[in-house]
């Protein structure tokens, strides 16, 4: 007999708590394989491909294409042993035990083999009062109601307060994402009356206040009949002002959002920023590239020659590759440098990291740098490739700007901006001159040194960007 299993959206890591499910990869009925992707979704860090640890058919699924779930809502449920969509009961040749699962994991969900008897609880429909029903393991499964008919399972929060857009009261607990669509539509919670378990706020109680918001706007907007025998006068009104469009700060944005406030928050930084020659640097990139050949490799970008130089200056003053232990009040200085880059992509701003950049040359770090960016531009970038940085490049020169003052990627202790590179006037051995000239930018973190420190590392910076065989006694 075929054993109905549910599979739950798994813990994707690096503390992310949801995810926006953007395209299912099955459908009901559908006969899936051991660790094959069943769904995609958008987490603040990445889009990933989520695959079932069990092989069987699809009896239900989760959630609809644009909708958040918060992480350990259940997917989808697939009937193990079944024969076909048709017959998920089992009655065809089903196989005695249920699958053990592939053993292949995401971060915080392991697929080991199920337990052989486990109570199941029947999905509960909006507004019912009856108490969930208990299933035992040998009676047939249900087929779980479709998603859409479902409200959200209630989900217990820390702070029961019932802050609401800044006001305080008691609310029985509610889900977050309760919370977020009662924010969105300015719906105060302590006026609601949950009816759900004990007074619970479902979102279907929210979905009724905004309804009931909707229809007493309009009625207020609604001009008063005016008697018959009166014939009202002509009055010209003007065009109504269009609505403010509303973006929701949640994926990627939401992401960069909370990492920016956060770092302004707590990071006392400063920023000190020069004017470098860097003709020296393009003629070496240009001599490198030539002496590749034709086929000799791929080129190495203006961007892989600052990561080097960047590490080779963090070496010299490692006070810069750290961060700060605001729970111990202690400086951690790192032991190498896993350098990010930021990368503006369709889905907005991602700094993909390149490990362990401080053991690569200029041609590796290159080569990364392109393989990363082009995960980026795809959308396939992993939780752990966006995440762990120590120091972070930025080459806003792109966008065809001269300076900038970065912002921090907390939590580490700086950053260095790079603007274009362009042909202008330029003292240069006595002489006025046209060179090729950058500015660059380091932003810092001033808990973990002086401007000493900081302006020392821009220097050494700057002076390999004006001569690169300053690097060369580093290599």
């Amino acid at each position: 007999m075929a054993q109905v299993l549910e599979f739950k959206l798994p813990d994707l890591g690096e503390g992310l708590t949801e995810a926006e499910i953007v395209r299912w990869l099955v459908e009901v009925g559908d006969v899936v394989a051991i660790d094959q992707p069943v769904v995609e979704v958008e987490t603040a860090k990445a889009m990933v491909e989520v695959p079932c640890p069990y092989g069987g058919v699809v009896t239900a699924r989760f959630g609809e294409e644009g909708s958040e779930l918060p992480v350990g809502a259940p997917l989808l449920t697939v009937a193990v042993g079944a024969t076909d969509a048709s017959s998920p009961g089992g009655d065809g040749a089903a196989a005695d035990e249920p699958s053990g699962g592939s053993g292949n994991v995401l971060v915080g969900y392991g697929t080991g083999a199920p337990a052989a008897r486990r109570r199941r609880i029947r999905p509960e429909r909006v507004g019912a009062n009856t108490a969930p029903a208990t299933v035992p393991a040998s009676a047939p499964v249900p087929v779980p109601v479709a998603a859409s008919t479902l409200a959200p399972a209630p989900v217990p929060v820390g702070d029961v307060s019932g802050r609401v857009d800044g006001r305080q009261g008691p609310v029985a607990v509610v889900s977050p994402l309760v919370r977020r669509l009662a924010r969105q539509h300015d719906i105060d919670l302590r006026r609601l009356t949950g009816s759900g378990p004990d007074g619970l706020i479902l979102r279907a109680d929210v979905d009724s206040a905004i309804r009931h918001a909707g229809e007493a706007t309009e009625a207020e907007t609604r001009p008063a009949a005016e008697p018959v025998a009166a014939e009202a006068p002509t009055v010209h009104v003007g065009a109504a002002a269009p609505a403010a469009e509303r973006i929701p700060l949640r994926g990627v944005r939401g992401a960069v959002a909370d990492k920016l406030s956060r770092s302004r928050s707590e990071i006392p930084d400063a920023t000190c920023w020069v004017d470098a020659d860097a003709t020296e640097l393009m003629a070496a990139r240009a001599a490198m590239n030539a002496a590749s050949g034709p086929s000799g490799g791929p080129k190495v970008s203006v961007l892989a020659l600052l990561a080097r130089i960047c590490t080779a200056a963090l070496a010299r003053y490692p006070e810069l590759n750290s961060t700060v232990d605001t729970a111990a009040r202690e400086i951690v200085r790192l032991p190498g440098v896993h350098l990010g880059f930021a990368a503006q992509t369709e889905r907005g701003l991602v700094v993909p990291v390149v490990r362990d950049a401080h053991t690569r040359n200029a041609e590796s770090i290159g080569a990364e740098i392109a393989r990363l960016t082009e995960l980026a531009r795809t959308g396939k970038l992993s939780p752990a490739q966006l995440t762990g940085g120590t120091f972070t490049l930025n080459n806003y020169g792109v966008f065809g700007v001269d300076g900038s003052t970065p912002i921090i990627n907390h939590p580490e202790a700086a950053m260095l901006g790079v603007g274009r590179i362009m042909p202008k006037p330029w003292v240069h051995n006595g002489e006025l001159a046209v060179r090729q000239v950058v500015q660059l930018s380091l932003t810092f973190d001033h808990r973990v040194c002086d401007g000493g420190t900081a302006g020392g590392l821009l220097r050494y910076v700057a002076d390999c960007v004006e001569q690169p065989a300053v690097l060369l006694r580093t290599l």
